[in-house]
């Protein structure tokens, strides 16, 4: 049986490598395509188009491994069937149960594979491509509006008493800059306590928080004075290091969606969120999906078991290939419709996230159970 093992784990593997090298080609081409249309504006050349999509592959690979393990698996196990090499090992004592786990060691490595690729590649590649945009535009990352990126945030006035900022960032640079921003500060009660403009800032990681430059702070008193004086006072200074629990890994969250996102930084995000009584549902759904969708590469496998047992009579090769091909488009739409459902229902972000692969795996079940019967 370690022969058999050996030879199945080498075919799938083999299959699902050549399926998914097939998706990344075809994927290159839309990307280069679509990336045509920003040639020549801002600096932007063809051999950078080049470039950007080729650090597109990594992401591509990991939204693409449970289609193309899918995929490879009806093949690689189609080929067999059809060459009578699977019947002659049923006939060797090669049962349901043990085929299953012959076909679903192999998907460990690409489990191990997507994990990597979600968790450390893509996370890193992501950051490297938009530092590469912004020095090849010589502008600003990203804009989550027209007035760029708001965020809330709170923190504790030296009498003790909790304060609530709204921070808007005109620009977020990929190298820990800011610019134009703008922090409104409200205490407990929501009256407008300051407000400080800054032309730029700089995280200082060793002082934990941000130098800003070209500052003008408006302090407004919460009751008018009895001598008269004016509420309102207003100071500048050149710079001024303001501390905030708003580190340039949050601040990625807003530059790169959250699908991309490394579940480490999506979790620390989560928590910001939730202490400043925020939303937390699509990130927190991003972070289960990272968890769970490198299980999906076995689901998928598993899925592709019972194409192994159908006669040649009952479809060709290229039948069970199309039929992987609509099957594994299918949980790819049910995959990103369930977030969207999820989100509009307020679901568990977890159920939002797992039940696909729960659909999926249900399916694979009774299809191996009817199988077996047969």
């Amino acid at each position: 049986m370690k022969i058999i093992q050996r030879y199945l784990a080498r075919e799938i593997l083999l299959a699902v490598g050549l399926v998914l090298a097939a998706f990344l080609a075809l994927y290159v081409f839309f990307d280069f395509i679509n990336e045509l249309n920003d040639v020549g504006k801002n600096g932007y050349r063809i051999e950078h188009a080049v470039i950007l999509v080729l650090l597109e592959i990594p992401a591509r690979a990991y939204e693409l491994l449970p289609i193309a393990a899918l995929i490879g698996t009806i093949y690689a196990l189609s080929q067999l069937a059809s060459h009578s090499e699977f019947t002659i090992m049923r006939m060797a004592g090669l049962s349901t149960t043990r085929a299953a786990r012959m076909v679903l060691l192999p998907g460990i490595a690409l489990v191990v594979l997507t994990y990597l690729l979600g968790e450390l590649v893509t996370p890193r590649v992501e950051d490297v491509t938009q530092k590469l945009r912004q020095s090849i535009t010589s502008g600003a990352v990203g804009k989550a509006m027209r007035s760029g990126f708001w965020v809330k945030d709170s923190a504790h006035a030296p009498d003790g008493q909790t304060l609530v900022r709204y921070i808007n960032i005109g620009e977020v640079s990929a190298i820990r800059q800011i610019s134009r921003i703008r922090i409104y500060e409200f205490d407990t009660t929501l009256h407008l306590r300051s407000m400080i403009d800054a032309q730029q800032g700089e995280y200082q990681a060793q002082q934990e928080g941000w130098l800003l430059q070209g500052v003008t702070e408006t302090l407004f008193a919460p009751d008018a004075p009895s001598d008269g004086s004016s509420q309102i006072k207003v100071g500048h200074r050149k710079t001024q290091l303001w501390h905030s629990e708003l580190k340039p890994e949050l601040l990625n969250v807003l530059q790169i969606i959250p699908e991309r996102m490394a579940a480490r930084n999506l979790d620390a995000y989560i928590h910001h969120l939730e202490e400043n009584q925020q939303k937390t549902e699509r990130y927190e759904i991003a972070y289960w999906k990272k968890l769970i969708y490198p299980l999906a590469v076995l689901v998928m496998m598993a899925l592709a078991l019972p194409f192994a047992y159908l006669h040649v009579r009952a479809g060709g090769i290229s039948f069970k290939i199309f039929a992987g091909i609509m099957l594994g488009i299918s949980f790819y739409l049910l995959n990103s419709l369930f977030s969207h459902l999820g989100l509009l229902n307020t679901w568990p972000p977890f159920l939002s996230a797992a039940l696909p692969s729960i659909v999926a795996l249900m399916a694979a079940m009774l299809a191996l159970r009817f199988v077996d019967r047969n």
